[in-house]
């Protein structure tokens, strides 16, 4: 699906952001995109989506170049972006003069996704507010059956509700045919429905684990005090302990604490792997 090799990519006048960047991701995963600020996320999906052009390297999606904006490439991928507009019309307008363009576009899902995100087909789309707007975006998204999703911060203007609603509703609308990939700062939005972990740091990809693979060999916790047992790989204070990362034993299965992961990659803590060490 996402094939990247040896990619390089700067903006004028500044250094360059990916050097020597590779990273494959298959179909039939749900793939959280973490880093810091500044770290290249939303420059990559820009990439993959075919918004920017590298450099150097060869970057292909289902083996089409992004950039050359093919209609067999463009029908197929769909991009959900932080900052977004719409054309002053209705719902239902704007349903009939876009969703054409995506051949697997399905109008009873979307009807579905709608009534479940109480939104009105008759209401314009200019007059909802930004919550309810990015809403819609993400009901379209996944309305087009696209194999290629791409989530830039989705959860960002949605109230607490509308997120745990947007997580009920991605899980039960996306399939094994498709490959979602989601960047974000708020991890805690979206840790129970990806598969896959990946961190981008100082223009590379210095993390890509399944989540399987993570909880079959870290375990996740919070101790009142640290102990030699414990033998913890990863640690911070927290009130009344420590939050703590230790190699999993046979006993148990941990949920795994995404933002104290995150942590550790960024502290350069080695965490060993069946797949690969940091």
């Amino acid at each position: 699906m996402i094939d990247i090799q040896h990619l390089t990519f700067q903006y004028k006048k500044q250094e360059a952001l990916f050097t020597d960047l590779s990273f494959q991701q298959q179909k039939g995963s749900i793939v959280g995109l973490l880093g810091k600020n500044g770290a290249g996320k939303s420059t990559l999906l820009k990439l993959i989506s075919g918004l920017l052009k590298p450099q150097v390297g060869e970057l292909k999606i289902n083996g089409f170049k992004p950039f050359d904006r093919l209609p067999n490439f463009l029908e197929d991928t769909y991009m959900v972006s932080e900052e977004f507009s719409f054309p002053s019309t209705t719902i239902s307008l704007y349903l009939k003069a876009t969703a054409p363009l995506y051949p697997k576009f399905d109008y009873q899902k979307m009807d579905k996704i709608l009534k479940e995100f109480e939104l009105d087909p008759k209401k314009n789309l200019n007059g909802l507010s930004h919550g309810q707007r990015k809403k819609f975006l993400i009901a379209f998204a996944l309305s087009t059956n696209c194999g290629l999703l791409i989530l830039d911060e989705p959860t960002n203007g949605l109230d607490i509700p509308s997120k745990s609603l947007f997580r009920k509703i991605l899980v039960s609308s996306v399939s094994e045919e498709q490959l979602v990939l989601i960047s974000t700062h708020q991890v805690k939005d979206i840790e129970t429905i990806i598969d896959t972990i990946v961190v981008l740091d100082e223009g590379r990809i210095v993390y890509n684990e399944s989540v399987f693979n993570i909880s079959q060999e870290l375990q996740f916790k919070t101790v009142a005090v640290l102990s030699d047992l414990e033998k913890p790989i990863y640690q911070e204070k927290c009130l009344g302990g420590y939050h703590i990362i230790t190699e999993a034993d046979q006993t148990d299965e941990t949920e795994i604490d995404i933002e104290l992961l995150f942590n550790a990659i960024m502290n350069k803590v080695t965490l060993k792997s069946k797949s690969h060490v940091i």
